[in-house]
Parts: structure tokens; sequence; C-alpha cells
């Protein structure tokens, strides 16, 4: 149960944290979900809806994640360590997607951009405003 849930977790939010036995545990999970996407077939997506918790999570795997590892042979997911956690002293580690740095970094360029080009059009409006008041 416990597995399902983290495994559901990295699927849709492409990056957890967690204990490392948790992330080693879970990162063959992952890869299966992920190889069943590739296949993207009505047996497939019935198996994956009977792993994964959420309708929400099996949607993303097959529309998302299969067509973006579709080229890609394996080793789809990661496990990052991050050092002791605070409260208890257990090692913690980063499990996280391949490639979803990239993508998290893309829509953060994005969303700089659009926010640069508003301020742009924001200034150009009042420089027109204030020309035609004189």
């Amino acid at each position: 149960m416990l597995l399902r849930n983290l495994v559901t977790s990295v699927i849709e939010q492409e990056r957890v944290i967690t204990t490392v036995p948790k992330a080693k545990a879970a990162k063959p999970l992952v890869d299966k979900m992920i190889t069943l996407a590739k296949e993207d077939t009505l047996h497939s997506r019935r198996q994956a809806a009977a792993f994964l918790k959420t309708p929400a999570s099996v949607k993303k795997l097959f529309d998302k994640l299969g067509t973006r590892f579709g080229q890609r042979e394996g080793g789809y997911c990661r496990v990052v360590r991050l050092g002791p956690r605070q409260g208890d002293g257990a090692e913690q580690a980063m499990l996280e997607l391949v490639g979803s740095e990239l993508v998290k970094r893309a829509a953060e360029r994005a969303k700089r951009r659009e926010e640069r080009l508003r301020r742009l059009k924001e200034g150009r409006e009042a420089e027109e405003g204030e020309g035609t008041e004189r």
C-alpha cells in the first residue's frame, strides 16, 4: 500500500522526497508502470489502473510519460541522496523521473518570459497614454 501511494505520487508530481530504502524499493515499480505506458494497450491501462491510486495519475502516465519515454529503453527514474533528516537522522533521498528537471526549468522559463512580455506591454500602454494627454 505504501509503495503504491509513493509510485502514484512520483507519477503525478515527477519528484518525491522520501527515505533511501523506500526510494530504492519504489524505483523498479515506477519503471514497470512507465513500461506499461509505452505499450499503451487496453490491458496495460487496466493493469496500471489496478496498481495506481488515482485516475489522474493513470491519465498522465499514458498521455504524457509514455510518449516522453517512448524512445528510452529503461532507467526512467533516479534516486538522489539528500543527507540525513532533521528529526530522526534517517537518510533522505529524492526519487525523480529523468528529464523532470528540464520540464520544470522550461515551465519556469516560459513563465518568466510571459511576465517580461506583459511588463513590456504595460510599459508601452503607459507611454501611449502619456502621449495622448499632452
